[in-house]
């Protein structure tokens, strides 16, 4: 096994949006692949065409891209073990199947849903479970209890049928978890799942196992809710006589809500006001649903916060990129306990990020923003202010509520300031230090600093009331950089008309 080239498979279903859990699924998939130089591979499972959604295969793969997890095998990238979308592989099932039926393994079941209905009533009226086993498969109609004569004349007749595993009776299943350990289970509480249906469409079980089996998958990586189906997919192997090539299985933790409490869901999201999707999602029927790319998260902050949510490399460190991540992934280091999703610590994720990007990157980002809006002004001019502000704000949208005085004058002033701050008197200081302004030559934040300074500290005038009075009148609120930096890159005019405007108008 060791000798294997390392092959792992993300293999959802189209059954709507990615859930962010499966995002994780992926790039855990595609960080242990890169670690140990082998190959990830892109799967879509769309056996049960029932619960298909159109556009959903197209939203997966474009998540993935959008995350910079590369595919090397799929259905747009090719390769040498496709097809890669089920639908396409249906042909293949059929002989695993009927190799199961033929060794014992398996059994044809003709028993119909209605039947069967009527089974589960009679036990729910005693307070029981109908479980289709090894306790009340001798009683039902397969062909354990059908004569061949019957069985061929059901099949024959194209009567509907199913083909269920034959559970063995009272044997402990040994499995092993790369990240829970050793795992028993008796298969006296285990059912006789289905694994093929009439319709010539296998079940994921099977479909599952014989993609793996011949993708040549060594390493399956999938969620926890896959764990109570091990023991099935190791006795599948076994009886297909696999067990030298079966992969090493990984059952990762449950994203529990912001409460820790359950699984993470949409609902959540929406409570809550974040995303639970990669890229915002509209279905057929106009449901839509929030993506962390329309929110504004940058893709590697996205992946960042995913790959600490149930592993950690040891360390203090936070702040990872992919190279990063794939040196120093392990399964070993992902824990067994659900990871509880932290809206905020997502959004701290994000404006490090922020901080890390050069202000002439954030300044292409931004400039869409200020077109819809009407302001032409200079790239360098932007990329000035965006360096200013990028440390106050957590994504590109709120750059405009940050610095939309640099662009437009204040058309109303908080009246919270204006009654803690305009005392009387203030207008005609505020004139007094406007005059002194208009008379610097060189006007730049250096010389407005210090020519408001020497008038104020001249006229014995307090210092702090005249700033914060000069910024109500330049910004309209108590926010911004720094005063004399936004002196400078609106220019002397516009400081001395913005006063003068504030002056006539606040009363």
């Amino acid at each position: 096994m060791s000798e294997r080239r390392v092959r792992v498979r993300f293999a959802p279903s189209p059954t709507g949006p990615l859930h962010m859990g499966g995002v994780r699924t992926a790039l855990f998939n595609y960080l242990f692949a890169k670690k140990h130089g082998g190959d990830f591979l892109l799967r879509i499972e769309d056996t049960d065409q029932t619960r298909f959604v159109p556009g959903a295969e197209e939203y997966i793969m474009e998540s993935l891209e959008w995350c910079g997890i590369k595919v090397d095998e799929g259905i747009r990238e090719g390769g040498n073990y496709g097809p890669y979308r089920q639908s396409e592989r249906r042909e293949i099932y059929k002989k695993y199947a009927d190799q199961l039926i033929a060794s014992g393994n398996a059994y044809y079941a003709f028993d119909s849903p209605k039947e069967l209905d009527v089974l589960r009533k009679e036990a729910e009226e005693i307070k029981e479970t109908f479980t289709y086993n090894a306790a009340t498969r001798g009683q039902l109609k397969n062909s354990l209890t059908l004569s061949s004569t019957e069985v061929e004349k059901h099949l024959l007749s194209g009567n509907a049928y199913v083909i269920r595993f034959k559970m063995p009776i009272n044997h402990e299943v040994v499995m092993q978890d790369i990240i829970r350990g050793e795992v028993r289970v008796n298969t006296d509480t285990l059912d006789d799942k289905v694994l093929f249906k009439s319709d010539g469409l296998p079940t994921y079980h099977l479909a599952n196992i014989v993609d793996d089996h011949l993708m040549e998958i060594t390493h399956v990586i999938r969620g926890e809710e896959w764990l109570p189906s091990l023991p099935l997919h190791v006795l599948l192997y076994q009886s297909f006589g696999w067990e030298t090539t079966m992969p090493k299985f990984s059952h990762l933790p449950l994203l529990l809500k912001p409460t820790g409490n359950g699984k993470l869901s949409k609902r959540d999201g929406d409570k809550m006001g974040f995303p639970v999707f990669p890229l915002f999602w509209k279905s057929e029927e106009g449901e839509t649903a929030m993506g962390y790319r329309e929110e504004g998260y940058f893709p590697d902050a996205f992946v960042n916060l995913l790959a600490l949510l149930g592993w950690n490399p040891g360390t203090e460190q936070e702040i990872f990129t992919m190279d990063e991540l794939i040196q120093l992934f392990s399964l070993e280091r992902v824990t067994k306990s659900g990871s509880k999703f932290d809206p905020k610590k997502a959004e701290w994720f994000n404006h490090q990020y922020m901080l890390m990007k050069s202000n002439a990157e954030l300044v292409q980002l931004y400039l869409p923003i200020l077109k819809q809006k009407g302001i032409e002004t200079s790239p360098a001019k932007v990329e000035r202010i965006v360096g200013l502000i990028k440390d106050r704000t957590r994504f590109v949208k709120e750059f405009w509520e940050q610095s939309s005085f640099f662009f437009e004058a204040p058309t109303s002033y908080d009246p919270e300031i204006i009654k803690k701050r305009w005392k009387e008197g203030i207008p005609g200081q505020l004139t007094s230090v406007k005059d002194v302004m208009a008379h610097v030559t060189d006007f730049n934040g250096i010389n407005a600093k210090a020519a408001v300074s020497a008038c104020i500290e001249g006229n014995g005038w307090n210092f702090g009331s005249i700033i914060n009075t000069l910024r109500l009148c330049l910004v309209g609120a108590s926010k911004g950089p720094d005063l004399f930096e936004i002196m400078e890159i609106i220019g002397k005019e516009e400081t001395i008309q913005r006063i003068d405007t504030a002056v006539r108008t606040i009363k």
